[in-house]
């Protein structure tokens, strides 16, 4: 079957289903120029990313993960919604999906119009306090790490916008930094509290509040489409679970295995840049 036979099954998927959730994960934002976690074998590329239990209790696990995030998160910053993340957007607006949960914390769901959203992992773009749970923007903390550690913006870490090589897709860098007891980290400007990026990370529980929305947003759909994500990760595989186990067909646009090959009843190996577009 060709790509455009593939599609057309894509587009009587959307058709013939009044409710459709989906579920996205890292590879819709490749096309945006943020790297993907895994290969196409959902094996994990890189180093094994900094776990929230380690970041809350060593100050120097958060040194090096603001001083990776330093020089990372400007790509994520920089990066603008592709025809992937606008098709969905219109999509939805049309009528053709009702939800869409994804497990990206790059905000470009948001950008791109999508209103009926959960960001199940967070969004790297704000920072909280956890002391006095005060918001900050992410873009007024590289701001001042740029103005604090002038000497490691002047090295290549983002502060010019220049391209950081091997950005992560939560807006860490796959970097070494040499006299990182030199680098000053942000507190938070309200109590001088410890600051984290607002978004789940590896080792840490989602929500209840938030996983109990998704869960319900699941209940109420009627199909599911994974769009760009292996499901390796267990909170986006338990979707496929869920919908399998109540009877709800699940399509999927994605290049590569997916941890859920054998529910998936129509798979589209192509990226969702070149597929989700031509659905409208």
């Amino acid at each position: 079957m060709n790509l455009n036979q593939q599609v057309d099954h894509l587009a009587g998927f959307l058709q013939r289903h009044r409710r459709v959730l989906v579920l996205t994960g890292a590879g819709l934002s490749t096309a945006s120029g943020i790297p993907d976690y895994r290969d196409k074998d959902g094996v994990r590329r890189g180093r094994t990313p900094i776990q929230g239990p380690d970041f809350r209790k060593s100050e120097a696990v958060r040194r090096r993960y603001w001083a990776r995030s330093m020089a990372g998160w400007p790509t994520l910053a920089r990066a603008a919604p592709n025809a992937g993340h606008q098709a969905l957007a219109q999509l939805e607006a049309a009528g053709r999906i009702d939800a869409l949960i994804t497990q990206n914390v790059d905000g470009l769901h948001q950008r791109a119009g999508t209103s009926k959203l959960i960001e199940l992992h967070g969004n790297i773009h704000g920072v909280v306090c956890l002391d006095c749970r005060a918001l900050h923007r992410r873009a007024d903390i590289q701001a001042w790490l740029t103005a604090a550690n002038p000497a490691l913006a002047e090295a290549g870490a983002g502060a010019g916008g220049e391209i950081v090589p091997e950005a992560r897709p939560d807006g860490d860098a796959e970097i070494e930094l040499d006299a990182l007891q030199d680098f000053r980290m942000p507190s938070c400007d309200a109590c001088g509290g410890t600051l984290q990026p607002d978004v789940i990370f590896f080792g840490d529980n989602i929500p209840p509040a938030r996983t109990a929305a998704a869960l319900d947003l699941m209940e109420q759909a009627d199909a599911l489409l994974v769009v760009g994500s292996s499901l390796m990760v267990f909170s986006g595989y338990r979707f496929c679970k869920l919908a399998a186990a109540t009877g709800k067909p699940i399509a999927a646009v994605n290049l590569g295995k997916t941890r859920a090959d054998e529910l998936i009843g129509l798979k589209v190996e192509a990226t969702a840049s070149e597929v989700l577009p031509r659905l409208l």
